[in-house]
């Protein structure tokens, strides 16, 4: 599915040859994010990245940036994570060059030019206002302050409207410095391309890519010993509910497992959180749940948005559902979890852009690069006992965060239902 090579630099190049498609989309990830910042720093990767549309020598203004792609029909955009941040292309296969051109011209040589920065400052600030704005993005924000406080992992990645006004140029550059080097960074090809040739391509344009070492990441600190409730009074027509645990990292053994529980419990129309709170008593129009894996730490988090005079129902019954995961599911149940999990990954990997940055992601962040049948192998082996014992290790009452963003003024009644939830 695909082939790796590496630089004499350290830059990191995978390609997967997909014959059967027209495009061709190109990522390039590096190794740095929310989780690289200090506390002043908060924001940085974030505004790099938006910084890196603003002009280079060679294309001074964004308007022929942004033209460059539009006068071939594609596609491009960036983001920033905690972990790696990533940029992509995706163009028709004959205007490859064109867009491997801007992209390694914006990451490699962007103006930083003071006025563009100051623009884009009040930009990077109204996309932190429309954040809040949203009480289910808020909800989200929320949860993670709660599981990791006073730590980058549970800080926006945009950092503060404070940080953001703080910012300097030379602090961004200052990261920049460290983390936009070759041995930190990969290059991530999809489509109906030859290996060798993209290796050859990216050899001549990157290969003088000066080397640097990069900035290590601040460690997650998981100190939790009882429940944690955190409530934001926001005068909204629904209660946005939000409860975490803490997972397993990204090389954990039982990774699969934990994400094979959240499968059961909120992925899907007939997952059991769906349909309990749903289904059968008509309490939300959205619920699910999802896992995260970092390097050194993971999370499954549930969401439901319900009426706010439903908010404890809705909670106790989310409580419940939790606690009939340590009786063990039963193996047709399982079974239906893993088809619907490996169904969505089959079905994204028909596409270049989920090809490329799946496998550029696992580059960068992981100790071997996976293929769909390492993956499909991997959800396969994971048995009842599996997923009762990964239940019975994360679903308990001192590793339970909630967050609710609603019409609430006093946190006490959900810490009381958190408190006695029968998680033991």
């Amino acid at each position: 599915m695909f082939q790796q090579a590496t630089l004499s630099n350290g830059l990191r190049i995978i390609t997967s040859a997909m014959p059967h498609t027209r495009s061709v989309t190109l990522g390039f990830l590096v190794g740095g994010g929310s989780r690289y910042e200090s506390d002043p720093e908060a924001g940085a990767f974030h505004f790099v990245e938006h910084l890196c549309f603003k002009g280079t020598p060679s294309r001074p203004t964004p308007r022929i940036v942004s033209e460059t792609m539009d006068r071939v029909g594609g596609l491009m955009n960036a983001t920033t994570a905690r972990e790696v941040t990533t940029y992509w292309c995706k163009v028709a296969r004959p205007h490859f060059d064109i867009a491997a051109d801007l992209i390694v011209d914006m990451v490699r040589n962007p103006l930083f030019d003071p006025n563009e920065l100051e623009k884009e400052r009040g930009v990077i600030l109204e996309e932190l206002a429309a954040s809040r704005d949203h009480p289910d993005s808020r909800a989200g924000l929320l949860i993670d302050q709660t599981m990791w406080p006073d730590q980058p992992l549970g800080r926006d990645v945009g950092g503060t409207a404070e940080s953001v006004k703080a910012l300097t140029r030379d602090a961004m550059l200052r990261l920049v410095n460290h983390q936009y080097v070759p041995s930190n960074a990969v290059i991530s090809v999809a489509g109906n391309i030859d290996h060798d040739e993209i290796v050859a391509w990216f050899e001549r344009s990157m290969g003088d890519w000066p080397v640097g070492e990069p900035l290590d990441l601040y460690p997650a600190v998981l100190d939790q010993q009882a429940p944690r409730v955190n409530v934001e009074l926001r005068k909204s027509e629904q209660a946005h509910i939000c409860l975490g645990f803490h997972g397993v990292p990204s090389e954990h053994p039982q990774r699969y497992a934990y994400d094979m529980l959240s499968s059961v419990l909120g992925e899907g129309m007939s997952s059991r959180l769906f349909l309990e709170l749903r289904e059968e008593r008509g309490l939300a129009y959205e619920a699910h749940s999802s896992t995260a894996h970092y390097r050194d730490a993971g999370a499954m988090e549930v969401y439901a948005a319900v009426d706010p005079r439903n908010a404890a129902l809705a909670l106790e019954t989310i409580l419940a559902e939790l606690a009939k995961l340590k009786d063990g599911v039963p193996e047709d149940e399982l079974h239906k979890a893993k088809e619907y999990a490996k169904g969505r990954m089959l079905m994204r990997m028909e596409d270049t852009r989920n090809v490329a940055l799946w496998l550029g992601s696992q580059r960068l962040m992981r100790e071997r690069v996976m293929n769909v049948d390492d993956v499909v192998a991997r959800v396969d082996a994971v048995s009842p006992e599996d997923l009762q014992l990964a239940a019975r290790e994360m679903l308990v009452p001192q590793n339970l965060n909630l967050a609710i963003v609603g019409p609430f003024r006093n946190p006490a009644r959900f810490q009381r239902l958190v408190d006695s939830a029968s998680l033991n």
